[in-house]
């Protein structure tokens, strides 16, 4: 074979290789929550309307709204919760967020009860917290493990199982105690994360685990996925 055809056999396979490649369509672009986890709502086109009802899911979970006016309003799974408690039909909203090109829906990034003030969405709400409380009850994992406390003033403690059975004593019933970690305060509640528990702030001790990422890494230690405790 001489060095020509060498060269034109070589270019031919290349280009059959490259051609399959180029054809592989580009990955989906990422949707729902991670937008208002990125950016700030208010910069998005504002939509305002009466809320006639609201959408479900095949699973019965409410997974946006209709507007008097047949807008459809698509809101990520996670805002499920925060959106009856906070959203009624007949409330005047206002809605920023993707608006379609071709027909009357928008994919919300915020969600805001005009007369109440409420906003569902934007910006995540983890934060450092801190609470000083009794624990009036013992909260647990589908498995049955205990997986955090219940305070007198409602707010909610988690930690990993392991982590829970450790500072049992801690936690006991009765007991007041201090706790620092990443927590979310909205409408329905307060929730921390535990980082740090003890029976006053001068006598905290770690608490292992992962992080608060979304409260995800926690959740899903709790229902024994995720990395062990550290």
């Amino acid at each position: 074979m001489t060095r020509l055809s060498t060269l034109l056999l070589g270019t031919a396979l290349v280009a059959g290789l490259a051609a399959p490649a180029m054809a592989q369509p580009r990955p989906p672009m990422p949707r729902g929550p991670a937008m208002s986890d990125t950016f700030d709502p208010a910069q998005l086109p504002e939509t305002k309307g009466k809320v006639a009802q609201y959408t479900l899911s095949p699973w019965g979970e409410v997974d946006g709204l209709i507007l008097a006016d047949g807008t459809e309003i698509q809101v990520p799974p996670h805002l499920s919760s925060a959106l009856v408690f906070s959203v009624h039909p007949g409330d005047a909203v206002t809605i920023h967020g993707l608006r379609a090109r071709a027909m009357p829906m928008v994919v919300a990034a915020s969600i805001a009860n005009d007369a109440s003030g409420v906003v569902v969405g934007g910006q995540p709400g983890h934060a450092a917290m801190e609470a000083t409380g009794v624990v009036k009850a013992t909260l647990h994992t589908p498995r049955g493990d205990a997986g955090g406390v219940l305070l007198a003033d409602g707010t909610v403690v988690r930690l990993p199982p392991p982590e829970a059975t450790k500072n049992a004593a801690i936690l006991a019933v009765g007991q007041t105690i201090v706790v620092r970690g990443e927590g979310v305060a909205n409408a329905l509640g307060k929730v921390i994360a535990a980082r740090q528990i003890g029976p006053s702030a001068d006598k905290l001790v770690a608490v292992g685990g992962p992080r608060m990422e979304g409260m995800k890494g926690m959740m899903g230690m709790m229902h024994g996925h995720g990395p062990k405790p550290q």
